[in-house]
C-alpha cells in the first residue's frame, strides 16, 4: 500500500512514466496520474507500456516496493509535476490545453509551500500563466506556493540513464522557487543544475529543439541539391566534415518526433517576424518527406514502364528515429500514408522491427520484405536493415543512409 505521496506525476508517458520511476527508485513515494485508464492499470500490474530500456525493471521494482501507484485522478502531495503532451493546433499554433487541464486537476489539492513544476514542452510565458490559472482560483495560495518550469532533454532509447545524468536548465518565476525546485532535483540527478528563470527556461528547450532542425534542414537541403547534381550527398557530407571546424548532420526522410518537429513552431508562432531561418528550416524539413514520397512514386512508374508489370514495394521503418518504436510525427509514417494513397494496385510490405502491430497498416518483417519486393525504400536506418544482404537485381531508394552509414 503507497503510503501518502511526495510527488504527484500528472502524465505517464514517454517521460513521464521514466521520471516518475527513478524518483521512486530513490524511495520517494510517488503518485502518477495518466486519463488513460489503461496506462494506469498497466502501470499498477508492474508493466510498461512504451519501449524504453532499462524502464520495465524500474517500474517493475517500484511498484512491487510499494513506491509508485497510479490513477486517473490526483491526490495530495507535496510537490507536483506536469509532464503531458504539448502538440499544436492548426496553423501550428502551440496547444497547451493539456498542460492548463492537468494544472486544473491539482489546484484543489494545493497547500501552502507546496512545489509545481511543469516539465512539458510550452511556449515562452506558460508558466507565467499557470501560476495565473492557480492564483485566480486558489487566491489564499498567492505567493505561497514555489513554481518552476524545467524542461526534459533526454534521448528516447537512453532516457533512464539521461535523466540522471544530463544537465537540467530550471528557472522559476521568483529566487526561491527556483532554489527550491533545484533542491527537488538534487535528490534524483547527478548532472549540473543551471538556475534561471521561467521565461528563459522554456525559452531554452525551444532553442534547443530547433537549432537541431536547423542543421537538419542544411542536410536534407544539400540532398535535395546532390540528387539533381549526381553527387552522392552521404560521401560529401563524410568529406566536409574532414575540415576541422565542420560537422554536418546527416540527411534524412524528414524531421519527426515530438521535440525537433514540433518545438520550432512554439517559437514562429509567437515571434513569425523574427523567426525566418527557423520557419525556414521547418519548411524544408516537411518538404523533405514530400520529396521522398514522389521519388517512391516515380520509381514505381520508371519500374513499370521498364518491366511491364507493377512492382512489389517495401516500405522500410515507420518511426521516426532509428530503433524505438515512437512513431509521433514520424516522416516515415506519412511517407507511407502518402505512398499508399496514391498506390495503383501495387504490393506494399510495411515493415516496423519495433512494434507488433498497428491501427492502420499492416506490418511485415524486414526479411520478408526484403526478399519479395522489387524496390526496397530505407525510410529509418534501424540496425536490423544494416545486416541486410540484398541482390542487384533490387531497386534500392536509401533516404537515411542505411548503405552509407
Amino acid at each position: 500500500m503507497l503510503k501518502k505521496p511526495s510527488v504527484v506525476m500528472v502524465g505517464l508517458g514517454y517521460i513521464g512514466l521514466p521520471t516518475a520511476a527513478l524518483i521512486a527508485q530513490n524511495r520517494t513515494y510517488v503518485y502518477g496520474v495518466d486519463i488513460n485508464q489503461s496506462v494506469v492499470d498497466t502501470i499498477n500490474a508492474g508493466k510498461i507500456h512504451i519501449i524504453e530500456p532499462e524502464l520495465d525493471t524500474a517500474v517493475a521494482e517500484a511498484v512491487s516496493n510499494g513506491y509508485l501507484k497510479a490513477s486517473t485522478k490526483p491526490v495530495e502531495a507535496d510537490t507536483y509535476l506536469i509532464v503531458v503532451p504539448t502538440p499544436f493546433k492548426a496553423k501550428n499554433e502551440p496547444d497547451i490545453s493539456f498542460v492548463e487541464k492537468a494544472t486544473e486537476s491539482i489546484i484543489p489539492f494545493l497547500k501552502e509551500g507546496d512545489l509545481f513544476i511543469i516539465e512539458s514542452t510550452s511556449p515562452i510565458g506558460t508558466t507565467e500563466k499557470m501560476m495565473t490559472l492557480i492564483y485566480n482560483s486558489r487566491p489564499d495560495l498567492k505567493g505561497k506556493l514555489s513554481i518552476a518550469y524545467c524542461p526534459e532533454r533526454v534521448l528516447p532509447g537512453n532516457v533512464m540513464y539521461e535523466l540522471v545524468n544530463n544537465d537540467r536548465v530550471i528557472g522559476g518565476i521568483n529566487e526561491t522557487s527556483t532554489e527550491k525546485a533545484v533542491a527537488f532535483y538534487k535528490q534524483f540527478i547527478k548532472g549540473n543544475l543551471h538556475k534561471t528563470n521561467a521565461r528563459t527556461a522554456e525559452m531554452c528547450k525551444l532553442v534547443e529543439n530547433s537549432s537541431r532542425d536547423v542543421q537538419i534542414a542544411f542536410a536534407n537541403e544539400l540532398s535535395l541539391i546532390c540528387d539533381k547534381a549526381d553527387i552522392n550527398v552521404w560521401e560529401l557530407i563524410d568529406l566536409a566534415n574532414k575540415h576541422p571546424r565542420v560537422n554536418i548532420l546527416q540527411p534524412g526522410c524528414g524531421v519527426g518526433g515530438h521535440c525537433i518537429a514540433v518545438d520550432p513552431y512554439f517559437i514562429v508562432a509567437d515571434y513569425p517576424m523574427e523567426s525566418k531561418i527557423i520557419g525556414t528550416a521547418r519548411e524544408i524539413n516537411n518538404y523533405k518527406s514530400f520529396w521522398c514520397a514522389e521519388k517512391v512514386k516515380n520509381a514505381k512508374l520508371e519500374y513499370e514502364i521498364k518491366n511491364g508489370k507493377k512492382p512489389k514495394i517495401a516500405l522500410m521503418g515507420l518511426a521516426f528515429k532509428p530503433n524505438i518504436d515512437d512513431l509521433r510525427e514520424s516522416p516515415a509514417k506519412y511517407i507511407a500514408q502518402k505512398v499508399l494513397q496514391d498506390s495503383n494496385n501495387e504490393e506494399y510490405f510495411i515493415v516496423e522491427p519495433n512494434i507488433d502491430s498497428h491501427n492502420v497498416f499492416k506490418l511485415t518483417t524486414y526479411k520478408e520484405a526484403a526478399k519479395k519486393a522489387d524496390i526496397i525504400v530505407f525510410l529509418v536506418a534501424h540496425k536490423e536493415f544494416k545486416t541486410l544482404e540484398l541482390s542487384k537485381e533490387k531497386i534500392v531508394l536509401d533516404f537515411c543512409g542505411v548503405n552509407n552509414n
